[in-house]
């Protein structure tokens, strides 16, 4: 294989050429030989290579990229680096909406040991008859719960104390948020490592993990065994600066110790989560919008959302 393809702008007739081998997480691989880079300074790292390889062809459910026989060459470029553009949305259509929560209802658990929630009637429809005037009713409904059911949102305060609360947070983080869905069903092995990530541009967006977990939510296998995120994915998504990160699992963390990395990486650089999303089999990769947005309560660091994504043209 024999292939030219561009790193920054050009300064100088300098490129690398190299092979490389890409093992997949759901079976098979891809070899290169002889590949070639337009370079725009004196050296590039293994691991840059390898999310440029990821990247550029668009490769999905990669397991490992190996960098071989790696040298720098003197040869004329064969083109241009070109400016990046921008998608735009769809325009002159009516949206499409697709719910990505899970209903609440009485009893559900979220958590194994988290309390169910209870919901019920602060006033009956009945009892309000003697308040109002003769066919004028109204219910009005209580609801007791802990922050963390159903599809919630995650704020830095659940894990910092002096993190951003729900009553902080900026719409603009939370609603109408570019989107794009990375789907890692069918892989082997539970771990969502960085190089899920790498043929995806996050930048200022929100990234959406589709394990496909979300089929087993209301049974017991729900809870055991979850897909989840390394931390080296959290610190990928961290420094190519995604803006929320959502995933249709127990747990966007590995919960069989007692560290977080996960939570700790994103939330320390507030960038929000969504756990036990559902439906995202029903979403193209990219070209919609999603939004989360929970109440505005003080002091709190999780609340349940209505997640969901708008479709456009």
């Amino acid at each position: 294989m024999l292939r030219s393809y561009t790193l920054g702008v050009i300064t100088a007739d300098r490129r690398v050429q190299f092979d490389f081998e890409v093992d997949f997480s759901n079976g098979g691989g891809l070899q290169g030989q002889d590949f070639r880079l337009d370079l725009a300074q004196g050296e590039i790292s293994d691991q840059d290579l390898a999310d440029y390889i990821v990247r550029d062809l668009r490769l999905l459910m990669v397991r490992k990229v190996r960098i071989l026989n790696k040298r720098l060459i003197s040869e004329q470029h064969k083109r241009s680096a070109k400016p990046a553009t921008t998608p735009t949305r769809g325009s002159g259509k009516e949206p499409r909406f697709v719910d990505l929560s899970h209903t609440i209802v009485e009893g559900m658990v979220t958590y194994q040991g988290f309390p169910a929630p209870l919901v019920c009637d602060f006033l009956n429809r009945e009892a309000s008859r003697q308040q109002y005037a003769e066919g004028t009713t109204f219910q009005i409904g209580k609801i007791e719960m802990v922050g963390n059911t159903g599809t919630y949102l995650d704020s830095p305060f659940h894990r910092y104390a002096d993190g951003k609360d729900l009553s902080e947070l900026d719409l603009a983080c939370l609603a109408d948020l570019d989107a794009l869905v990375v789907r890692v069903t069918g892989t082997d092995g539970r771990a969502v490592d960085r190089e899920a990530f790498v043929s995806s541009d996050v930048r200022g967006k929100a990234v959406l993990v589709h394990t496909g977990w979300a089929q087993h939510w209301g049974s017991e296998r729900y809870f055991e065994g979850h897909p989840f995120l390394t931390e080296a994915a959290a610190i990928y998504l961290k420094e190519q600066g995604a803006i929320l990160v959502g995933i249709d699992s127990l747990n966007i963390d590995d919960t069989s110790g007692g560290t977080r990395p996960v939570h700790s990486t994103l939330l320390g650089a507030e960038i929000l989560i969504v756990e036990h999303l559902r439906g995202l089999e029903q979403l193209p990769t990219s070209g919609f919008t999603f939004s989360a947005v929970p109440v505005k309560v003080k002091g709190m660091g999780t609340f349940p959302v209505r997640a969901f994504a708008t479709l456009r043209g």
